[in-house]
């Protein structure tokens, strides 16, 4: 099992982004603990009010969103009654025991995974500590579900994020909200890849037909640090309306990338040595730019040209 914490400001942004994928029949709200109703019987403002009521004792504190991801292996059937057991150990592991929570089984991926959305905010007002969250009491609580249940242990699975990237869904222009599929499109690869510039970032974005646009460097918006996304088609030319970065949901504006491109530089050094030997590989004998694209992918390594 993988599991993946997500801390935020938005409690209406995390429920929209379930919320949407069970409008389009790529999700199902499996569980809504802490709630008065069952969950068939509730309204997006019951789901959203039960969280924000608690958010509002705490006014000082402005991260009060907590969306987690718990991801298996593409072989693990997994029913949602052991689903919702797995949720509660693990909230209960991290300290979230008391707190409402909803459960959503999501089907847009190669692998079985289910989100869970809840405030760190508790009824007295008192806040949740995330720091190092992830690193211990998540670890901690990750392996005991991993033994309970017997799953797949995290480090047998090396394949997991490949099985992400088959899960995205291209974007095109007028098939849904613009809006929405880049938002769906920008969360996944701000996880899943370690780019260290503006120019890295578009070469991943571009396979899911996605650019983003600082403007001409005598531009208003560069010169302020501005930055937008836009639809593209195949070719790579924009269409529509660009989306603003500050309106999207974790707001991925210059500042987030800029932030992942320190820690990314590090975050990717493991993985030098493997592509500079495969890279040596293929240029012991004279290659074409086609066949040299062709080589690296047959060895698990896409080449984008710039």
């Amino acid at each position: 099992m993988v599991a993946k914490i997500k801390s935020g400001k938005s409690l209406t942004g995390a429920l929209n982004y379930n919320e949407n994928k069970v409008k389009q029949g790529k999700a199902v709200l499996i569980a809504a603990a802490g709630y008065p109703k069952d969950p068939a019987d509730l309204s997006f403002n019951d789901k959203l009010f039960r969280l924000t009521d608690l958010a509002s004792m705490n006014q000082r504190s402005k991260t009060n969103t907590v969306h987690v991801s718990l991801n298996f292996p593409s072989g693990e059937h997994l029913t949602d009654e052991t689903l919702r057991g797995i949720a509660g150990d693990y909230l209960e592991g991290i300290g979230f025991k008391t707190q409402p929570y909803l459960v959503y089984r999501h089907e847009d991926a190669g692998h079985p995974h289910i989100h869970i959305v809840t405030t760190n905010i508790k009824r007295d007002g008192d806040r949740i500590s995330l720091h190092y969250l992830g690193q211990n009491e998540s670890e901690k609580t990750r392996k005991a579900i991993e033994i309970k249940y017997s799953l797949t242990k995290a480090e047998q699975q090396p394949k997991l994020k490949a099985d992400f990237k088959a899960s995205i869904d291209l974007a095109e222009y007028g098939k849904a909200e613009t809006k929405r599929t880049i938002t769906n499109i920008l969360g996944f690869t701000l996880r899943a890849y370690k780019f260290t510039s503006i120019p890295e970032l578009n070469a991943v974005l571009q396979q899911y037909n996605i650019q983003a646009d600082r403007g001409a460097k005598d531009s208003r918006m560069y010169t302020r640090d501005g930055l937008v996304y836009w639809i593209t088609d195949k070719q790579g030319n924009k269409l529509g309306v660009p989306i603003k970065a500050s309106t999207i949901y974790g707001k991925p504006t210059l500042k987030t990338p800029e932030e992942k491109f320190r820690l990314n530089e590090q975050l990717r050094k493991p993985f030098k040595a493997a592509i500079i030997k495969t890279l040596d590989e293929v240029l012991a004998k004279p290659q074409t730019k086609k066949s040299f694209q062709q080589a690296l992918n047959e060895k698990g390594i896409r080449c984008f040209l710039r």
